[in-house]
């Protein structure tokens, strides 16, 4: 059985984590096949979006209990590589070249909140719930911790990381953790349809470069915000998707990506 299972439908890539029985909990199996799916799809033309879901009724519960044992016996090496793996699939996909929607049904906890939480878009179903429950476990919510900061606020993000507390997704969108809660019977359709819509409708090279942009200029201070975001625009403005952009809209072309 394969652990995640990917699937295509024109330019729109479907990453389904397939751990039901262990609500598809994390593992090492897990992050290393997420990593090499994301890794491929970063250099494929052919992928605009990519949707990340999961089968059952749990997105993703966090570390699974084989992992949480290991964890015990593991010399202080062994946690560094096993934590720097978690580093790199969250920076991999926060500065992925593609748009990444998380599609969630059912609870995101620990490191599948965090997972969520470093997607472009989140969309969550009311009976999704969502939480950082580390410290409740004597355990620290290092990783996501600077993602949902930049995400939310500090003040907002310490409610979160210090309580450890589960929110419903009504809550999560106040605190502005996901985009929108969507009734579960609508979810696929509405996920897909916004998906279709940003992969035929934005430029492939606009897309990575804004998000290039937005992951950048928040650590830079004015001036270097502003001279970054110059030589953004100039890079911009010389890619073959502007200039065609450009004449589409000059000769009131319908432009199709």
């Amino acid at each position: 059985m394969d652990i995640v299972i990917k699937e295509q439908k024109g330019k729109v890539v479907f990453l389904t984590l397939n751990r039901p029985d262990k609500r598809n909990a994390m593992s090492t199996e897990l992050v290393k096949g997420l990593m090499r799916y994301f890794l491929e799809l970063r250099e494929d033309d052919t992928v605009r979006v990519i949707i990340l879901r999961a089968n059952g009724n749990v997105f993703c519960s966090g570390a699974d209990l084989s992992y949480l044992q290991q964890l015990q016996n593991n010399s202080y090496e062994e946690n560094i590589a096993d934590s720097s793996s978690m580093a790199e699939l969250f920076a991999l996909i926060y500065t992925h070249s593609k748009l990444i929607i998380a599609q969630v049904a059912g609870a995101a906890l620990a490191g599948g909140c965090g997972l969520a939480t470093v997607c472009d878009l989140c969309y969550a179903t009311p009976e999704s719930k969502f939480g950082y429950t580390e410290v409740k476990i004597g355990f620290i919510p290092a990783i996501v911790s600077f993602f949902l900061i930049r995400k939310i606020g500090e003040s907002k993000a310490k409610s979160l990381l210090l309580s450890g507390n589960i929110v419903d997704a009504n809550t999560a969108k106040h605190l502005n953790l996901i985009n929108d809660v969507i009734d579960s019977e609508l979810m696929e359709e509405h996920v897909w349809s916004l998906a279709e819509k940003i992969a035929t409708e934005t430029s492939p090279s606009s897309i990575e470069l804004t998000k290039k942009l937005m992951s950048e200029i928040q650590s830079l201070n004015l001036n270097e915000a502003m001279q970054f975001a110059a030589a953004s625009n100039a890079k911009a403005r010389a890619t073959s998707d502007c200039r065609k952009g450009i004449a589409a809209f000059l000769n009131k072309e319908k432009l199709m990506w």
